[in-house]
C-alpha cells in the first residue's frame, strides 16, 4: 500500500532548522504495531498519523519507541501539510487528539497553535538530577510530564553535556533545561528525552506548553519570545491565555511523496 508521505521541518525559517517531523496521511489508522514500526523506520523525533473522518481531522504522534500524548512539533508540520497541501488556502484545522481538540490557525506566514498548559510545581534539587546534568541547577519544577531545571545563564543551557545515561532513568520522561535570554529572546531552553527514543529534541512545542507559563510569571508577561538552543535551534513565539497557551512557528517543507507499507 502506498500513502502519502512529508517531511517538514517545524519551528523553522528554512529547510534543514527547527524541529524535522514525518507527516503520515492515512484513511484510517493501522495497529499501533504498524505505526510503531514506520515511526521507526523514519527515526525522527516524531511521526505523525494524520486521518481525515468525515469533518473530523485526527491525530496521532510517535517517536521512534512510543506514543505520545501532546507533540508541538509534529503538529504544527501537519497543519502546515493540510493548509498548503491537502486543503491549499484552508486558514484553520482543528485536529482531534489524546490531549482534546487542537486548533491550529493560518497567522502571517506561520501558523499559531493552541494547546493546553502544563503548570508546574517547585520540588527539591536532587542529587541525581544535578548528577545526570553535571550542572546543579539554582531551582527544579515538575509535573507529570518532565522535570524542569533553571539555570543562571543562556550560557549555561547552551554549553551543557548531560549525562544523557543518567537523565533516562529518572522518573520523568524528560527534562527541560531553562534560563533567562537576552536580545530578540525572553528564555532559552534545551529538552532532553532519552526515555522516549530523544536524546536532545531539537525544538519541543510541548516542552514550551510547561515553559510559557513559568516564565509569563517570572517576567509578568503574557507575551513571550523563547529560543531552544539546541544543535539545529528554533524560536517559539508564545503566548499565556489562562489554561491554554498559543504557539507560533513557521515550517518549511522538505520531502514530499509516498510511503509504501
Amino acid at each position: 500500500m502506498r500513502i502519502p508521505f512529508f517531511q517538514v521541518d517545524a519551528f523553522a525559517d528554512a529547510p534543514f532548522g527547527g524541529n524535522p517531523a514525518a507527516i503520515v496521511v492515512m484513511e484510517q489508522f493501522p495497529e499501533d504495531r504498524v505505526m510503531q514500526s514506520i515511526a521507526a523506520e523514519n527515526n525522527l523525533a516524531e511521526t505523525a498519523f494524520l486521518v481525515q473522518k468525515g469533518e473530523e481531522t485526527q491525530l496521532r504522534w510517535f517517536t521512534p519507541v512510543l506514543e505520545v500524548p501532546l507533540c508541538g512539533h509534529g503538529t504544527l508540520a501537519t497543519a502546515a501539510v493540510v493548509m498548503e497541501k491537502l486543503k491549499p488556502g484552508a486558514n484553520e484545522v482543528v485536529f482531534q487528539t489524546k490531549s482534546g481538540p487542537l486548533p491550529v490557525k493560518r497567522e502571517g506566514v506561520g501558523y499559531a497553535m493552541n494547546f493546553p498548559a502544563r503548570p508546574c510545581t517547585e520540588t527539591a534539587v536532587w542529587p541525581e538530577l544535578t548528577l545526570a546534568l553535571g550542572v546543579e541547577p539554582q531551582a527544579v519544577y515538575q509535573n507529570t510530564f518532565n522535570y524542569m531545571a533553571i539555570l543562571d545563564t543562556a550560557e549555561a543551557v547552551r554549553g551543557l553535556r548531560p549525562n544523557l545515561d543518567l537523565v533516562a532513568k529518572l522518573d520523568r520522561p524528560g527534562v527541560i533545561v531553562t534560563a533567562p535570554g537576552s536580545g530578540e529572546w525572553d528564555f532559552v531552553s534545551r529538552y532532553f528525552a532519552p526515555q522516549k527514543g530523544i536524546p536532545e529534541d531539537p525544538v519541543t512545542g510541548a516542552a514550551h506548553c510547561m515553559l510559557t507559563p513559568y516564565w509569563a510569571n517570572v517576567l509578568g508577561r503574557t507575551s513571550l519570545v523563547g529560543y531552544q538552543a539546541s544543535k539545529r535551534g528554533g524560536t517559539v513565539l508564545c503566548e499565556l491565555h489562562g489554561d491554554r497557551v498559543v504557539l507560533k512557528g513557521k515550517c518549511a517543507f522538505v520531502i514530499e511523496g509516498h510511503m509504501t507499507i
